[in-house]
Formats: structure tokens, sequence, C-alpha cells
């Protein structure tokens, strides 16, 4: 086997031959490997949303409606979990009596057994299914998952009547596809290309890179297809740069079946790029077994031996150029050291000449030093001052503006309270009167006019607190926020109002709730605590910002 694929590598990627992808499309992959975490995420959530929706109540067609979209969320992530729920959904199709729904799920069952490499298994379920009987829905995944079995087995096992056989699975599922359909798009090219016809190929592959969505599965496959072409062009700079879009897409959509990054692993490996060849080998592997892909884990499982032979005999050179290196450091570093030992001794014999002019610099430099520290005092004061009269002068508008604002709106409040009680509208007047909706709707637009004020005076407060914490533990405002309760409370801080208890008052909030937030962002801070005490009342603008 692996005599086999290494021959199959040097036909593909003949030595010399190779161009490097663009740096910022493979630095685009190694930042998606190094956060597949991140994607896995992402799925996780979309695939815990959906199994929410199978508590409490519900109905045996709504069961198998939901597993239905889990399995198509679990089919390229991890087989073994959309396994269970297409079998799940073969008994719920046998207790609902719908054989279309059993044949549906007994297709997919089939499917994934190939995947997973129990070929006997999967066509023996196929074998006993007679497509002519199908619906046309049907009819599709049928002839598509046999094609499909057929190549999993031959990616393995090389049979060239299985290839003809694979083509002529695939001519019968073009027959029954829509031409207006993009699966029906990408199988004729596959058409095409197993038939020698890359014009026709890569004609159709371009038509449907230019409208599809790098979100969508097709993607991955359009452009590894691409890459395919360009690499039966021998164009192998160009066919890179597709199979490296492919990957990157693969990853992004938490698709851990894919062959793309595979065949970078060896374009890389036989140009002499071992550490992406392993890098992008590894990952693959992961993947594969991860997903429990047994036709891929085989090939890399294969591949990724001779990589890593190749990774480690790379690895051990470097080790021997390293002692080697550091051989010749010691000695380089004996002759600095007798070379600073003269240096020594003549900047001794300097240094008694200079001794009476470097204690006058000293004194002089302790009185610039005390003028300077004068200035930095002084300057800090009338800073201070000048912030503290900007900060007042903003204020005292607002508040003039604030309390004419109220007092219109508490005018209202009385006219409106008074027309009910003279319309003798007692429910109505105490429904009113027992509603916090108008005390409420006052405290959010006076959080509001207090953020717009101290955003305006202090425009980088946000970005300068997020600089004093570690950067996991940064705060992200949520939209249409421009500050939230913790930011209001170190923005009071800012303004010099440190007491608890009139913070919780304006916040209307418990004291030890401000406590308890004053704590935790100490506790996360990058700074020590007295440290962050002090930026935080150093926030802000400088004196020449103020000026107008």
């Amino acid at each position: 086997m692996k005599i086999y694929l290494i021959l199959i590598c040097a036909i593909l990627f003949p030595a010399g031959m190779y161009a490097s992808v663009n740096d910022s499309l493979l630095n685009k992959l190694d930042l998606a490997i190094a956060s597949k975490q991140y994607y896995y995420a992402l799925k996780a959530n979309k695939i815990t949303a959906l199994k929410n929706k199978l508590t409490g109540t519900f109905s045996r067609e709504e069961e198998y409606t939901i597993n239905q979209q889990l399995f198509e969320e679990y089919r390229k992530f991890r087989i073994d979990s959309a396994l269970y729920y297409v079998t799940r959904n073969i008994e719920l199709a046998e207790l609902l009596k719908q054989p279309d729904l059993q044949q549906r799920a007994t297709l997919q069952q089939a499917h994934l057994y190939s995947s997973t490499g129990r070929y006997l298994e999967a066509g023996k379920i196929l074998d006993r299914i007679r497509p002519a009987e199908l619906p046309r829905g049907l009819k599709e995944l049928y002839f598509e998952y046999y094609y499909r079995l057929l190549e999993h087995y031959t990616t393995n096992n090389v049979n060239e009547a299985y290839k003809r056989q694979i083509e002529v699975y695939r001519d019968s599922l073009l027959n029954i596809l829509d031409p207006a359909t993009d699966t029906y798009k990408i199988n004729l090219a596959q058409h095409y290309l197993y038939h020698n016809q890359v014009g026709k190929a890569d004609t159709l592959l371009q038509e449907l890179l230019g409208k599809i969505s790098s979100s969508k599965d097709d993607y991955a496959m359009v452009t590894y297809l691409i890459g395919e072409i360009f690499t039966n062009k021998k164009m192998y700079d160009k066919a890179e740069e597709f199979y490296t879009r492919a990957a990157i897409a693969d990853i992004e959509n938490a698709i851990n079946d894919h062959g793309a990054i595979q065949n970078l692993s060896i374009n890389f490996y036989y140009s002499g790029n071992i550490d992406r060849a392993y890098r992008y080998a590894k990952s693959a592997l992961e993947d594969a077994i991860f997903c429990n892909v047994k036709f891929r884990t085989l090939i890399m499982s294969e591949f990724y031996s001779i990589i890593n032979a190749a990774y480690q005999e790379k690895a051990e050179k470097n080790r021997r150029q390293l002692k080697n290196y550091l051989v010749l450091i010691s000695i380089l570093s004996l002759f600095l050291i007798g070379a600073v030992v003269y240096v020594y001794r003549q900047m001794r014999r300097i240094s008694r000449v200079k001794e009476t002019l470097l204690q006058t610099g000293r004194q002089l430099e302790q009185l610039n030093g005390q003028i300077l520290q004068a200035n930095e005092q002084l300057r800090s004061s009338n800073d201070q001052l000048q912030e503290s009269n900007q900060v007042k002068q903003e204020y005292i508008a607002q508040f003039f503006d604030i309390c004419s604002s109220y007092i219109d709106k508490l005018e209202n409040y009385r006219k409106m309270l008074n027309k009910h009680a003279i319309a003798k509208q007692f429910e109505e007047l105490s429904r009113i009167l027992k509603s916090t909706d108008f005390t409420n709707t006052e405290i959010q637009g006076l959080y509001r006019r207090f953020d717009l004020i101290f955003i305006h005076l202090y425009p980088d407060f946000v970005e300068a607190f997020n600089g004093l914490l570690l950067p996991e533990e940064r705060i992200m405002l949520k939209e249409g926020e421009t500050l939230n309760t913790e930011l209001r409370i170190f923005a009071l801080e800012r303004l010099g109002i440190t007491d608890s208890v009139r913070i919780a008052a304006f916040l209307r909030c418990s004291i030890s709730t401000v406590y308890n937030y004053r704590t935790k962002a100490r506790n996360r801070s990058a700074v020590s605590r007295e440290a962050f005490d002090e930026q935080i009342s150093k926030i802000g603008r400088s004196l020449g910002s103020f000026q107008r």
C-alpha cells in the first residue's frame, strides 16, 4: 500500500514542478487549523439547538424530522453520531408505517456504513433496494450513495471495473437530477473529468464558483475539483491555491470528511516543505479519526507515517546543526570574553580621567531631574484642572437639560393622571400607578444619557479599560450598547465617585453587586490591584484634547 501511494503521489506531483501558494492564503489555512475548536464549538451549538427540540412533548413525525436534521449536521462531522439518529429514524419509520421514510433512513444508513469502511454491510443494504420502485427523490439518494460506496472502496482498492461502474451510477443519477441544480452540475463536471473533457469541466466549475458562497458545502467540492483540473494541466501553483481554498472552507464549516488538505500535504512533501506537509497530514488524520471516515484514515495513516519519518529526520538534522552552532558560539564566546576583558581594562583607565566630570554631570542631572519633576507635577495639576472644568461644564449643562426634561415629563404625567382621575377611570389609574414602566424607561434613558456624556468626555474609556484586563477577560459590548453595568461602575470611579453606596444607588443595584464587580475586575486585570486603580483614574483625554 505504501509503495502504491508513493507512486501515485510522484505521478501527480513530479519533483521540481511546485510553486508557492499565496502566503496569505496559507496563513489563513494555518489560522483555520489552529481555530478548529472554535468551528467545532459553532457546530456543537447548532447541534445542541436541534437536540433541545427533542426535549418535551413531540410527535414521532417531528422526531423523525429533527433526527434528519441532526443526520445532516453530523454526517460529515462525526459519523457515529449521525448513524445513531439514522438508526432511530428507521425505528420511527417502522412505527409510523411509512415506507418512504424508512427507505430514506435505510439509504442514509448504507451511506454512513460505506464511509466507516463497512462496505459489505452497505452493499447488502443497497442491493436489497429496488431503485425502480423508489420515488424520484430517493432514487437520487440511491444512485449517489451507490457510487459513493464504490468510490470509498476503490480509494484503497484500485479496480478499473469499479471505476467504470461508478460512472454508470453517476450517469443514472444525472438522468434524474434537475439540470438547474448545483448537485447536477458538480456531478456533470466529475463526469467530464472521468472522460478527460477537462475544458467542459473547467467551464462548468468556474461558473459554479462565481455564485456559490464559501459557507456552503458545495464550495469546497467545487474548489477541490478545480484544483484537480489544474493538477491535470500540470499547473501546480494554481492547484495548490484551490486545494487550500477547499481545505479552509471544509475547516470553517466543521467538515472532517475532506480530501483537499490531504493533497496539499502530499504536494508540500514532494516540494520539500516537510513542516507544512507534516502539519497538514496531522490535521487531516486527526479529522478523519474524529469523524471515523475509515477510507480517509487509511490513506492518511499510510502517508502520515512517511511524512512523520521525514519530519523526524529533518528534526534530527536540525538538532545536529544546532549542536554545531552551539560549539561555534562557545568558541566565539571565548573570544568575546577576552575582548570584553581588554575593553574593560581600557575603560577603567578612561574612567579615572572622567570621574570628576561625571560627578559634576550627576549634580547637574539631579538639578535637571528636580526641575523636570516640578514641571511634570505642574503639568499634571493643570491637566486635572482642565479635565475637571470640562467635566463640570458638560455635566452642568446636561444637568439643567435633564431637569428641564424631567419637569416636562412629570407635568405631562401629572396631567395624564389628572385626566384619568377626572374621568373616574380608577382602574386605569391604579394600573398606571402600579406599573413601573415609566420609571424603568426613565432610568434606562438616564443611563443612556450618562453613557453618551461619559463617552463624549472619555471616548477611549472602553478600549483603555479593556487594555487593563487579560486578553481573554476583556468586555465585549452587545450591539447597541455604549456601556454596561460593570463599565458604568468604573466610569463613576473615573469621575471620582468611589463610594459603593452612591454607585449602587445610582445604578439601582445592591452594594454587594458593586463590590463583586470591582473585585472580579481587579482579579481579571493584567496589572496589580494598586496599579489597576491608579490606571483607572488616569483614563481620559490629555490636556491638549480639551482645547477647542
